[in-house]
């Protein structure tokens, strides 16, 4: 097959921001329907999270690639990160966002599970023969070495390395977790979507500094538009919005209770 342009890399050597949202579902359909929306660059998939099996994982590669200016993007968890970074590429998820980077050498290997294996170099990354099977070998080169690399900063100690973590080669974009920072500092969250501690904004907002300052891309997970406003004076252009489950809970929250409340009402 032909090489597909990684839209995402494409966007970020041109300077222009990003959008994206996240999924947990493997089913394809829910992938192909935000690409046909046209108002997201990626779709990025929380296989930390979610139960998934490798055919899932060809079967939303192909969901990706039914719509132009569209790629994916795969959460992979740190236990699994080489084989999953691996089978994910070759399955069609073009960019990976690594999660739990301690130190720089975390963040290299990150750099050495995705990037071509060659002269004067030590990256781990061979031919690949899986879906994404190319026309040559220097394909597979271009192809890998276009991946946009993301981490996750998320523990106090990737936190407290940051500096050494930012100068490490390969590295394209930076993610603060504040779930896990707030865990991992005794600061853990009120809930999930917000009630941070204010030492974890403060983390959180350093991370972005640093982070663009280095000149890497500083990525925001939002829940709401108006988030957008504060994270764009910090120069972040780089967002990724929601989830299918948040939003399905939300649904099934407020729209049952609403429904609810209104039969209750008209039977007084």
């Amino acid at each position: 097959m032909a090489m597909r342009p990684n839209h995402l890399r494409t966007l970020i050597n041109e300077g222009k921001p990003s959008f994206a949202t996240r999924v947990h579902m493997t089913w394809p359909t829910v992938t192909e329907f935000i690409g046909r929306s046209g108002q997201f660059d990626y779709v990025e998939f929380l296989a930390e999270y979610a139960p998934y099996t490798l055919h899932d994982l060809d079967n939303l590669g192909r969901a990706i690639e039914l719509s132009p200016n569209f790629c994916g993007m795969i959460k992979v968890e740190q236990s699994a990160q080489w084989n999953l970074a691996v089978r994910a590429m070759m399955s069609g998820f073009q960019n990976v966002l690594f999660t739990d980077v301690r130190n720089a050498e975390d963040a290299r290997q990150c750099v050495r599970h995705i990037r071509a294996e060659g002269p004067g170099n030590d990256n781990t990354h061979g031919l690949c023969n899986g879906r994404i099977s190319l026309e040559a070998p220097p394909e597979f080169v271009e192809y890998y070495n276009d991946a946009v690399i993301a981490i996750m900063i998320e523990k106090r100690q990737g936190f407290e390395n940051l500096d050494e973590i930012l100068k490490v080669p390969g590295i394209d974009m930076v993610q603060f977790g504040p779930g896990d920072y707030g865990l991992s500092v005794g600061k853990p969250n009120a809930s999930y979507g917000g009630g941070l501690h204010p030492e974890v904004k403060e983390a959180r907002e350093i991370c972005i500094k640093k982070t663009l300052a280095a000149g890497l891309r500083a990525r925001a997970e939002i829940q709401k538009i108006e988030e957008v406003d504060y994270y764009m004076d910090l120069g972040v252009k780089d967002f990724n919005i929601s989830s299918d489950l948040v939003l399905l809970k939300a649904f099934y929250t407020q729209t049952g209770r609403a429904l609810r409340e209104r039969v209750a009402a008209l039977s007084k």
